[in-house]
């Protein structure tokens, strides 16, 4: 900055909390269904880390420890505003489960890094036997492919 002006520090935090406030509110009305997706996040990334413990030890038993797989927590989602997602990686494979607060869980991918998305899979909220088969064809897709030399 130049010698010349002084930047208004409190100005430009009055401003902006403002802004946080004015979008806070306009998200109050979702939080009841992010905080259940949240939740279906968290119920969904431990059976999923269950099932990834059993894989990790296999592979670790076997001496190919290097397959290990890898498992974020719940966060906010990177793409979508109202929604919550895990991820699973092994190198530059990914794949993710993301929980809208609409009422859906997608899976997305597998795919490398730095590629594009996809394919995705959407299933309602009361899908479950649905899900399940989708989601354990998800997860032996993404270690075949995160596996694969």
């Amino acid at each position: 900055m130049s010698d010349d002006h002084e930047f208004d520090a409190q100005a430009l935090r009055d401003r902006l909390s403002g802004l946080g406030r004015k979008l806070a509110e306009r998200e109050a009305g979702d939080a009841d269904g992010l905080a259940s997706a949240r939740r279906t996040a968290e119920t969904l990334r431990a059976l999923v880390a269950d099932g990834v413990a059993g894989f990790n030890e296999a592979v670790e038993a076997a001496g190919a420890g290097q397959l290990a797989v890898e498992i974020s927590r719940p966060r906010a989602d990177d793409k979508h505003l109202r929604s919550v997602q895990f991820d699973l990686q092994r190198g530059r494979y990914t794949a993710i489960v993301t929980v809208k607060s609409r009422g859906e869980v997608t899976l997305v991918g597998p795919f490398r890094a730095g590629k594009n998305e996809g394919p995705c899979l959407s299933f309602p909220f009361g899908a479950e036997a649905e899900l399940e088969k989708a989601l354990t064809e998800f997860l032996e897709k993404f270690l075949e492919e995160a596996a694969t030399p």
